[in-house]
This record gives C-alpha cells, sequence and structure tokens, in this order.
C-alpha cells in the first residue's frame, strides 16, 4: 500500500493558514493597543531628534542616493549635488517644497538649514 507524498505538504498548509488567521484575530483584538506603541514610539523619535544630533551625511545615503547616486554627482535626471550652483535658500526650498519628480518633506523643517549646508560643502 502506497501513502500520498501529497497529505503532509496539505496539513502544513492548512496548519499555515490557521496560524495566521489566529494572530489576525489576535492583532484585530489588541489594535488599540499597538496603535498607542507605535504612537508613543513616534512621540519618542520626534523628541529625540534635535539640530545636534542630525547627521546630514547618514540622511543622503539613506534617502538621496537612489536617485542621485552613491557620489550625489547625479544620473539620469536626477542633477548633481555636488558644487551645485543653487543658493543655500534655494537648496532649503526644493529640500522643504520639493521640485519635479522629488518629493518635499524628505528632512524635518528643523534640519533643512543643515542639510543645506551639508549639500553646499559636497565637493
Amino acid at each position: 500500500m502506497q501513502k500520498n507524498p501529497i497529505v503532509p505538504f496539505i496539513l502544513i498548509m492548512a496548519f499555515g493558514i490557521g496560524l495566521i488567521f489566529f494572530l489576525s484575530i489576535q492583532g484585530v483584538d489588541k489594535k488599540e493597543e499597538i496603535a498607542a506603541g507605535h504612537e508613543e514610539g513616534a512621540a519618542g523619535e520626534e523628541e529625540g531628534a534635535t539640530t545636534e544630533e542630525f547627521d546630514p551625511e547618514a540622511v543622503a545615503q539613506g534617502k538621496c542616493i537612489s536617485c542621485h547616486g552613491g557620489d550625489l554627482a547625479g544620473q539620469g535626471n536626477f542633477p548633481s549635488l555636488v558644487d551645485t550652483k543653487l543658493s543655500k535658500e534655494e537648496i532649503a526650498d526644493v529640500i522643504t517644497n520639493g521640485k519635479g519628480s522629488m518629493p518635499g518633506g524628505l528632512v524635518e523643517e528643523a534640519n533643512v538649514e543643515a542639510m543645506a549646508d551639508y549639500i553646499l560643502s559636497l565637493k
């Protein structure tokens, strides 16, 4: 008598679907608690982020290199941030409001000037 080899896979799949269903029910019951935890975390991040702690190079590596290239020298339709001809005020305006396909608000308002200074320092 030969056993069907697909039965263990069906049992594992059924167990997985049951587990997902159970965990989603648990999440629905605790959604207020989960949301409160996220709000507290966001408030803590905002309080902890000050201009002194702001690292413009880290922000550039995290948010700018995907479009402007690893060395920020520009690529495709995205201009170079190195040796830019824009003034500090123009750079701050672009960071705050965006321009073209670049969205605004990638840097918190309190850190816009520090980011603009960093971009102007790129040589």
